[in-house]
């Protein structure tokens, strides 16, 4: 495997050279990371010394404390990962995630973590290119459906609870999506997520070639998470939350590898900011109650709201809010208990039940989300 080892000065250099000679590389080079307290003039290494990764497979950390410590080297494991190469130490190794090609345009939509708004993105740039081309979306998620599932129609209302009543998770992110933005779309599961995104198990390659087979004009990939979708995306967006500043372990890693990052909620240097706007599908009307998961707008709307709740994350919560609740609508997004437990509520009162979308607002925002299609249309 050819490797460039990542040196210090706090190494001497007779000890770093013995090491590229006893472990089994094939050496393009070294990257001096930092330090000069054994250093001296003149003295080499017997390899290169290289200002990046050059034509290696793999970074070969023989660094250490102080000058690499572990934060250091998760930044030097994102650059490695980022540009496909392994990266690794004395006791740990991390591989690049490995893209399943679907033969088809696609642009992925990933997060830094739960409920950052990477759906609410996925579902607003799905309505975007739906304008112009056809669009077919794919998501994943930790309630998903045991097999791909396609949605070829919103749901209603009265569909969700059915399903919820028959024991499925009926807001899952592709019935949200599906129900928002009325374009085809097809839920998978995945279980568990690595640092640098890789589900480790899922059914996402599957969905992915059932959305190839239609042969849409582009694929959008909803991710779940941090977790990415393990399909090659020609390009990728990432959704930075609330509280969220990408100096995380790894988050580094999905900014390198995305186009386009999008902060809800805050500033992120290079990010464009945008907000979440909570948005009723049909009229609603009377004493209205909001139920979100996030910190959506909902001040622009012209109605009676008599109660707005960010608990649907949060079952016992709601409990409590819906005992003492008295609403003629209940605008729910479709999240969390949104549906068993709210929408369930609202049904047994006889209330109506409206569904949410959420819109994201940004300055130059939909103008940088279309500029992606093209060349990802014709890739």
């Amino acid at each position: 495997m050819r490797a460039v080892a990542l040196i210090d000065g706090e190494h001497a250099p007779d000890v770093v050279r013995r090491a590229l000679v006893e472990l089994p590389y094939e050496w393009v080079g070294a990257i001096m990371a930092g330090g000069s307290e054994k250093l001296r003039p003149g003295e080499g290494y017997g390899v290169p010394l290289l200002d990046g990764f050059g034509d290696a497979e793999a970074v070969v950390d023989l660094s250490d404390q102080p000058v690499l410590g572990p934060e250091e080297r998760f930044t030097w494991a994102s650059r490695a990962l980022a540009a496909g190469l392994s990266y690794i130490g004395a006791d740990f190794r991390f591989d690049p995630p490995v893209y399943e090609e679907i033969g088809v345009p696609a642009i992925a939509v990933i997060g830094t973590g739960k409920r950052v708004g990477k759906t609410a993105v996925s579902a607003h740039l799905a309505r975007l290119l739906a304008r112009e081309h056809d669009v077919v979306v794919v998501t994943m998620g930790r309630g998903g459906p045991p097999e791909p599932e396609p949605i070829d129609r919103p749901p209603s209302v009265e569909e969700l609870v059915a399903l919820s009543r028959s024991g499925r998770h009926a807001a899952s992110d592709h019935l949200e999506i599906a129900a928002v933005t009325g374009v085809p779309t097809i839920g998978c599961s995945r279980a568990g997520g690595g640092l640098a995104g890789k589900p480790f198990v899922s059914n996402v390659v599957a969905g992915a070639r059932i959305a190839a087979d239609r042969n849409p004009d582009i694929v959008v990939f909803d991710g779940s998470g941090t977790a990415i979708p393990p399909v090659a995306a020609g390009r990728r967006v990432l959704v930075v939350g609330p509280g969220h500043d990408l100096r995380a372990p790894f988050d580094l890693y999905r900014r390198l590898i995305s186009d386009l990052v999008i902060s809800l909620g805050g500033e992120v240097e290079g990010a464009i900011p945008a907000t979440l706007r909570l948005r009723p599908l049909v009229p609603i009307e009377g004493r209205v109650a909001i139920f979100a998961a996030g910190p959506a707008e909902t001040g622009h709307l012209e109605a009676d709201v008599v109660h707005v709740s960010r608990s649907l994350g949060d079952r016992d919560a709601l409990h409590r809010e819906l005992r003492e609740l008295d609403a003629d609508t209940y605008l729910i997004e479709v999240k969390g208990a949104a549906i068993d437990l709210v929408a369930e509520d609202a049904l047994a009162r006889g209330r109506r039940v409206v569904l949410a979308a959420n819109d994201v607002v940004g300055p130059g925002l939909d103008e940088a989300l279309l500029a992606l299609a093209p060349e990802a249309v014709t890739a």
